[in-house]
């Protein structure tokens, strides 16, 4: 008889969400599902509001990366005033590319070293109450000490642009809010107060040393575990460089094959459809030409190194070097070796923070430009969990009448299902017990997309979690709880 197990919620995680897997008669996984269970409604209610409020109230979405939906809604409002992204002056691109990268570097330090680096260290086999940060600093202080910092770094260089670590404003239509202030700058660089951008790039480098290492030793199942072909997506530079905060959408089928071809980011609806499902809020973006079972996509670190044919800054470069190497220079299908990716990405984003901290133009005062108004404005920008699209339309008066969003982790909504059911299919299939293992490597898979579903990753040790099989009668025939 046919059974099916649930797994609610799933932790260490942001928001909440659901697994359920469905046996068949003999016991093999039939299907799995992640279900995203909670409505957000922003689509909605932000119409009736003047366009220029869209970059303050959409960063409400999110406390963990509000920043990148601040600057995509900024993109697109800059559109509806009429100005391009090259249109906006030098301090005011610096600016906000500063504030990005910052973003990039505190949200990436926070998944690695709070959420990742606890299943790494102590394997999917601990128990959940060891998986944790405060487990991580008691073993390894000088690691958890670096993580810590890291993310206030990060965090201490949207303060200087945006005023506040969370919900600050950075970005007004046609440029930025304020100057840059020199003091700042100096903070991030002379290593007084904070250490400096010079000792980022350090722990950087140590870092990714580190994972390397634990590839090395561990890559039997790093290799194999939740690994499976799919597509990739991603920005890329005009010469085919990564590029996190303005670029053109490249995409990749599993083979390498261009799927798109650097189109302009604000083209993407000629290309992407949305799909849904009666059992999930998130919605199932694919490329329209491909159709829905072929068309999805991976997006984030793994698939922007993947797409992109460089990283500009030199020491990410080499490390993309030695990651694509370990592929062949194919695509990377590895769902862990996101984290590998991740950490090359912070690297990259602190050398590219070190760059505009040492611009002359970041202390221009010439920060605002004005255009001529459009009803329609699109912004898309590379958040931390990937490929980010805002898309506004405004009347005459300036008031929003449409608003579609489509985040990161829509994106991987997706690859996350194929996850679970590769995890699944790995433990289950033939001896359906529910073990303490099962539920961490089904968690671990989703985890290594860090989903941003909303904002609930503060637990530490055991969260609350029940699974249940049912049979196909309806009867209770096995229960576990984890409180």
């Amino acid at each position: 008889m046919s059974k099916k197990i649930t797994i609610d919620p799933v932790t260490r995680v942001e928001g909440h969400g659901r697994v359920t897997i469905h046996l068949d008669d003999a016991g093999r996984v039939a299907d799995t599902r992640f279900h995203i269970v909670e409505f957000r409604g922003f689509e909605r209610f932000i119409q009736g509001h003047p366009y220029w409020e869209a970059p303050a109230l959409v960063q409400r979405l999110c406390g963990i990366c509000p920043v990148s939906h601040h600057l995509a809604a900024a993109k697109a409002v800059d559109r509806l005033e009429g100005l391009e992204p090259e249109d906006l002056s030098p301090a005011a691109n610096l600016q906000r590319r500063l504030a990005h990268y910052g973003q990039m570097f505190q949200s990436h330090a926070l998944h690695f070293f709070y959420l990742a680096a606890p299943d790494l260290l102590f394997g999917i086999d601990a128990p959940a109450a060891q998986r944790n940060v405060a487990a991580l600093a008691m073993a390894d202080q000088s690691l958890a000490r670096k993580g810590i910092l890291m993310r206030k770094f990060g965090q201490e260089i949207i303060r200087s642009v945006a005023g506040k670590r969370i919900h600050g404003m950075v970005a007004v239509p046609g440029g930025v809010f304020k100057p840059y202030d020199s003091t700042d700058r100096d903070y991030f660089l002379d290593g007084k107060a904070i250490p400096s951008i010079d000792t980022m790039i350090d722990w950087s480098l140590e870092t990714l040393a580190m994972l390397k290492d634990y590839h090395q030793k561990h890559h039997a199942f790093l290799d194999s575990f939740a690994a499976y072909p799919s597509g990739h997506l991603g920005l890329v530079g005009s010469n085919g460089e990564m590029e996190l905060y303005h670029g053109r959408i490249r995409g990749l089928d599993a083979s390498g094959n261009q799927t798109l071809r650097d189109v302009p980011d604000d083209h993407y609806r000629r290309y992407f459809s949305e799909g849904v499902e009666s059992w999930s809020y998130m919605k199932f973006p694919y490329l329209t030409h491909l159709g829905r079972e072929n068309g999805w996509s991976r997006v984030g670190p793994l698939a922007r190194v993947n797409v992109c044919d460089y990283i500009p800054t030199p020491l990410a470069e080499q490390e993309r070097q030695e990651f694509k190497a370990r592929s062949d220079g194919w695509p990377n299908h590895k769902t862990m070796h996101y984290h590998w990716a991740r950490l090359i990405e912070i690297l990259h984003s602190a050398e590219v923070i070190r760059d505009i901290l040492h611009d002359p133009n970041l202390l221009s005062t010439d920060i605002l430009r004005t255009g001529e108004r459009r009803s329609e404005g699109i912004g898309v920008i590379e958040a931390p969990r990937g490929t980010l699209i805002h898309h506004y339309e405004a009347n005459e008066k300036g008031m929003l009448t449409r608003c579609n969003l489509i985040v990161s982790t829509t994106h991987n909504n997706e690859p996350m299902n194929r996850a679970v059911r590769e995890v699944a299919q790995q433990t289950l299939n033939l001896q359906p017990e529910i073990t303490e293992t099962m539920l961490n490597g089904i968690e671990v898979a989703i985890r290594a997309y860090d989903p941003c579903l909303s904002c609930a990753t503060h637990a530490i040790g055991q969260m609350p979690l029940q699974v249940e099989i049912w049979n196909a009668e309806g009867q209770l025939v096995q229960e576990k709880i984890r409180d």
